[in-house]
């Protein structure tokens, strides 16, 4: 089976996660046999369609234009046997690129009216292939796709063999070793199997494939500071990752779900140890989390039985979490204090990225 596989991401490269999902979708289907071709529309030249219909009149089947998708990409998606559309989530619908792309495969259709189901349609000269629609979107509810979900299935109806939609999705790469986002990439790479052994995906692959990944009290804790962090520093969020900043936390609960998110599972194997905080300044209080069994548990207040404190500054202990202070030095200046296993304390570097 020939797989013509369109991402329309401009983030290619690492950060784009609508590339990382759609990679796990060709990982399964390659496992398959499939010939996958993945073409990154945003780096061609597609020129928007003008409504000329030139293409149904003097050239028909043939688009005016010369450009990429004349001489390119139309009739390799027009020759393939199964075609991934892949776009992140702009405006609730897809991004301006794959739109350009969907408007100029009009040479496909006829100018005569026909009247389907009730519906006025233009009949087809070329039939296309069948479609897999593939989106992720930051906010953490499934239901941001719904508008997406109905344009794609107005325009292809029963050719539409599966939808794709991971929702939270900045929560995927960051978070790719925590069981629950492991369980979706090997779901979609699943659904890649099934897609070219079946022609579709099971009702079981698609309930793990949808399974959420994240949940707005996280996602926004997490998520509202990093964005005042590139505000305050004047970075972008690529400039931001390129430089290795961490988000600086605001209050004892942002301070704890940074913490969460920047656990790494794999790094804590077999690691154990109750962390109690205790902070002054302008957000004073108490707050710990403890390790055990690759995981971390998050809490407010004073743990029964911790195995350091570190007592310090709010602000002081955030320039050390965001690497603006060296917190070696602070301690040997004796600007905060530790009680207890000291060992923990050096422990924090490994197991946080």
């Amino acid at each position: 089976m020939k797989v013509f596989a369109i991402n329309s991401s401009a983030r290619v490269g690492g950060q784009s996660k609508t590339e990382l999902i759609l990679n796990q979708l060709i990982k399964g289907m390659q496992a398959e046999g499939a010939e996958v071709e993945v073409v990154n529309i945003f780096k061609k030249k597609i020129n928007y369609c003008i409504g000329c219909f030139t293409c149904w009149t003097k050239t028909p089947g043939e688009c005016v234009h010369r450009d990429d998708m004349s001489r390119e990409l139309f009739p390799r998606y027009m020759a393939s046997d199964l075609c991934i559309m892949a776009t992140p989530l702009f405006h609730y619908t897809v991004n301006a690129t794959l739109k350009t792309f969907i408007e100029r495969t009009l040479p496909f259709a006829q100018p005569f009216l026909e009247l389907k189901n009730g519906v006025t349609r233009h009949p087809l000269r070329q039939v296309p292939p069948p479609l897999v629609a593939l989106s992720v979107a930051g906010f953490p509810e499934y239901s941001v796709f719904e508008q997406l979900s109905a344009y794609m299935n107005f325009l292809y109806g029963k050719s539409l063999r599966a939808e794709i939609y991971i929702p939270g999705a900045e929560s995927l790469a960051r978070k790719a070793d925590a069981p629950s986002v492991k369980s979706v990439l090997d779901a979609v790479t699943q659904g890649g199997r099934e897609l070219i052994r079946n022609k579709a995906i099971s009702a079981a692959t698609m309930d793990a494939i949808n399974r959420p990944v994240s949940d707005f009290k996280t996602m926004a804790a997490v998520g509202n500071i990093f964005w005042q962090t590139c505000i305050d520093e004047g970075v972008t969020p690529k400039e931001f990752y390129t430089l290795g900043m961490m988000p600086r936390p605001n209050s004892l609960e942002s301070f704890l779900a940074v913490m969460t998110q920047d656990f790494n599972p794999k790094k804590a194997n077999g690691f154990k140890g109750c962390y109690q905080f205790v902070f002054s300044g302008d957000h004073e209080g108490p707050c710990y989390f403890t390790i055990e069994n690759n995981e971390i548990h998050p809490g407010l207040g004073l743990a029964s039985a911790p195995d350091i404190t570190i007592t310090a500054p709010f602000e002081l202990w955030m320039d050390i979490v965001t690497k603006k202070a060296d917190g070696p030095k602070l301690f040997m200046d004796q600007k905060y204090q530790v009680k207890g296993d000291m060992t923990l304390l050096m422990k924090m570097g490994d197991v946080f990225s």
